[in-house]
Formats: C-alpha cells, structure tokens, sequence
C-alpha cells in the first residue's frame, strides 16, 4: 500500500487487511516532544505494517479488581515512533502487486470510514488494546482506523513555550493523513465518522468544536465524553505548577524538554488529588484524571456559539452506570455513606442539597453507593453530552441523535451494571466471550445474542447515512433511544435530573 510517505506493507486475513503502526506524524523526541505534530519523514523500501509498535509514555492505570488490560492495552511499549494509527480495510484487491505486497489501491466503490479515538483519562490507552480490533468493521464494509497521540504531560500539559493541546493536535494531524491517503485503502476521504470514547470522546468533541476540523469529519459519535469536560486555563496552570514542583523544575517546554520520558511518566501519577475548582468552574473530572483539553470556553459553548465543523451529524450518548466503574471494583461503592453523596455533589454543583434530593426522588430506594454512582457518573458525562447534544441540535444544519447504554454487566455480583466502557465490545462487535469471568468487564454471565450485531450496526448505519436507525434528538422532545435486550424510545429521557444540572 503506497501512503504519501512510502509503501507499507500489511496482513491478509479472510476478508480483511490489516495495517499497524503507520506513522501520520514525526516522532515527538525529545524538544519535539512539545511541539506541533510535524510530517513523517518519507522511508524508503517497504515499511512493515504488520506488527504493533511502540504506545505513547504512560503509567499503568489500575482501577481495582477489575481486568482492564482489554481497555488499557499494554501500558508503555517503549520506542520514538508511537504517533501511528492501524487501518483495517475489506480486503478487495486488484490482481496487480508492488515489491510483492499485495496493492489494495484499486476498489470498485470508495468505503466509508470510522476513525477512532481511545479513552484512558487523558493518561493511558493506545490502539494496541485488544476492545479496539476492527475486524468486524472491515467484514462490515467499514474502513476502521484507530489513532495513538500523546498522552499526559507530553500531550495535555499547558505548558509555557508549547503549543496547547498537544494530544488534540495529534488527532488532527490523524485525520489530515487519513484525508490525504485513506483512498488507497479504499476509504471515501469525504465520508469519515470521528468517534471516541471517554477522554477519546471528549476529545471527539473537541475536534468537532475547532475549526481545524472543517473538511476532515462528516459526522461524530461521542460515547461516554463530554461536552463541558475541558479545563480551564486557570487550573490546568495549577496542574502545570505541581508538575513544574514533582520535578523540580522550571515550568516552561524548553525545561519539561530536558526531562526522561521515565521520570515525566512518573511524575504523572503523582498528581493526583490537585483541588481543580475556581470561583468560576468545578473540576469536570471530578478528580479522576489531572488532563483533560484546556480551553478558553467548552466545546458545547463553542458549538452553540457556531464554531468548528458545520452541518456534521452527531451520535451522542452515555451508559446508564457510568460511575459504578470507578466506585464498584474498588470497594467504594459498597462503602459509600449518605456524607458520600453529598460530598460527590459538593463538588459538581452550586447546590449540592438540591441535586441530592433530585436524585433521591429519581431513585427511590436507591443506597448511598447507587446515588453517589449516579451523581458522579452524571458529573463526569451525562451534564455535557446533555449540554453538547442541545448545542448541537440547536446551532448545527445536521442530524443529532442520542442514545443511552443500559444492559447490565453481571461482574461483581450485578453491581457492576450498565457502568464506563461496557458497550465498547458491542460497539466494535466483538465476542463477548473473550470478556467474561468473574473480574472481567462483562461479568460471568452470557448478554443477549443479537445486543452486539446489532449495535455494531447502528453505529455503521449511522457512519454511511447519517441515522442510526432512530428518530433524531431535538432541543424540544430530546428524543433518545435505551439500548438494553431490548431497544426503546424515550422523550427527555431523566429529564428532573436534566435540568437540575442545567439550572
């Protein structure tokens, strides 16, 4: 396959091809490190595409007792060479060949293509993670491509000298190689779904919020991110100044420029418990990550002022126990108090005792590890995806649809639930086999057969036409569909809970 740096060369498989570690961009070495994305040197020869590279500088992230390598992927796989991105195509070949590598260039029909972003809190993560095999898509007659960027310091830190957002850079500079050369994989450059999930997501919607974006995505789908997640200059330059501190050094990119990869990773896991709230902002991770993109104004208030990509079509949703996955393997959830809860709303809201009897009357009945779930799930993504779907539907001259993820996951007694990444493996309709047992995302019990092709298909649908299969979301009705064993429609689904968010 012949890219605008050279040929690579990837793997036949039975109805699909695929190609690992294609740089889009330079290797972020040393003072490059906190830069701007700069090209690829062009290569000589064939470059082989068959084997997974090396994943941006990260620290391992253990969220309990829970198996999240499926999510995680690795950790650090060390190596210069990490800003790449694997392409699963449908493997429709010409007869024609090139220094013997199979050539793909030629297709009877351009393919729409799905690029997608991994989540990790900003921190960790990289397309070697076994959730983000895109055989399905490709058997699909989907063009999957799956994209690395810098993470933590090297990608997030606001630093003095550096350009902002440097992971959201990364995922530009993605999309631009995937606009210039996905064609010879057999994808439609004109026809390219943006979806993400968690940070991933967040940072899908920070795409479609920038300028930059315009030409580069059709539509987006925003699994589990939020619209209103992004840091504000003042506390991420509270981040900065611990990092700077951490390290003992001065608080500018030409000093971080200095410092080993080894000892940036580490300081990253020493900067947690950062107190992010100003007089004017909460922290939108309510603790769980000391990154996120930094920004002058939200991306759900730049979509509603009009800015970034016009007339995209937009997927959004969330799962229906988003929090339970931070809480229940590590044994928070059970241990919560009624104190707990109030302290989760404390830290989100202007008036903490009104949202904690908002949410009471919404689950009657519920414990104090249920509630203070909920409330943190709806911190950290359900008040801005509920933000950056009106802002969508309102401002953009494209469709917005929404959704809600609620089939449970038996793992941990049930109380693992509907919780943050458990529709990924049906999204990217894998077997849900390779994810079942007692400590693993899906529990030990068996979800309904068809929930995975389904979904798989929804989401497909949604990248070649633009509808998932249900009617759109409007600032009026807000119509969004539950996606559970079985599949129905809701008016303002939560709609108490909705508004105590938004008042």
């Amino acid at each position: 396959m012949t890219t605008a740096q050279g040929v690579v060369a990837g793997a036949r498989h039975e109805g699909f091809a695929v190609f690992l570690g294609i740089p889009y961009a330079a290797p972020p070495a040393r003072t490059g490190l906190f830069a701007a994305p700069q090209p690829h040197a062009p290569w000589d020869g064939v470059r082989d595409a068959t084997a997974a590279g090396p994943t941006a500088p990260q620290a391992e992230r253990n969220l309990g007792g829970i198996d999240m390598s499926p999510y995680f992927g690795p950790g650090w796989v060390r190596g210069e060479d990490y800003l790449t991105l694997d392409v699963w195509t449908p493997d429709r070949p010409s007869p024609a060949s090139h220094s013997g590598v199979q050539d793909l260039n030629v297709r009877r029909a351009a393919l729409p293509v799905m690029v997608f972003v991994h989540g990790g809190g900003f921190v960790a993560g990289s397309t070697r993670a076994s959730l983000y095999n895109g055989t399905a898509f490709a058997r699909s007659g989907v063009v999957l491509v799956t994209v690395n960027y810098r993470l933590g310091i090297g990608g997030f830190l606001d630093l003095p000298g550096a350009p902002r957002n440097r992971g959201l850079l990364d995922v530009l500079a993605a999309l631009r190689w995937v606009r210039e050369n996905i064609a010879a994989f057999g994808g439609d450059p004109d026809l390219v779904t943006l979806f993400g999930q968690s940070a991933g997501a967040t940072l899908t919607g920070a795409v479609i919020a920038a300028p930059e974006s315009r030409g580069l995505v059709r539509r987006a789908i925003v699994q589990s991110g939020s619209g209103l997640g992004a840091f504000s200059p003042e506390q991420a330059a509270r981040v900065t100044k611990a990092a700077a501190d951490a390290l003992g050094t001065a608080p500018h990119a030409d000093a971080f420029a200095a410092v080993p990869e080894a000892r940036l990773v580490e300081a990253t896991a020493r900067l947690g418990g950062i107190d992010l709230r100003t007089a004017t902002a909460y922290d939108p991770l309510v603790g769980l990550s000391p990154f996120s993109v930094v920004a002058e104004r939200q991306p759900a208030d730049a979509v509603a002022a009009g800015a970034g990509s016009t007339g995209i079509d937009l997927l959004i949703g969330t799962n229906a126990g988003e929090g339970n996955l931070y809480l229940v393997p590590s044994g928070a959830h059970a241990a919560s108090t009624a104190a707990h809860v109030r302290a989760a709303a404390e830290r989100s809201h202007p008036e903490p005792d009104f949202l904690v009897d908002t949410y009471r009357t919404a689950h009657p009945g519920a414990t104090p590890g249920e509630l203070r779930s909920a409330v943190m799930g709806d911190a950290l993504f359900g008040k801005g995806s509920w933000a950056l779907a009106d802002a969508h539907a309102e401002r953009s001259s494209g469709a917005t649809y929404s959704y809600r993820f609620d089939w449970r996951s038996g793992a941990f007694g049930g109380l693992l639930g509907a919780a943050h990444a458990v529709e990924l493996p049906f999204v990217f309709g894998l077997d849900p086999a390779r994810l079942r047992g007692p400590g693993a995302l899906l529990g030990p019990g068996s979800p309904p057969p068809d929930l995975a092709p389904r979904m798989h298909a929804a989401w497909i649908r949604f990248a070649r036409t633009g509808d998932p299969g249900w009617a759109p979301y409007d600032a009026r009705r807000r119509v969004t569909t539950v996606i559970d064993r079985s599949w129905t429609v809701h008016e303002d689904l939560r709609g108490d809970v909705r508004r105590a968010w938004m008042r």
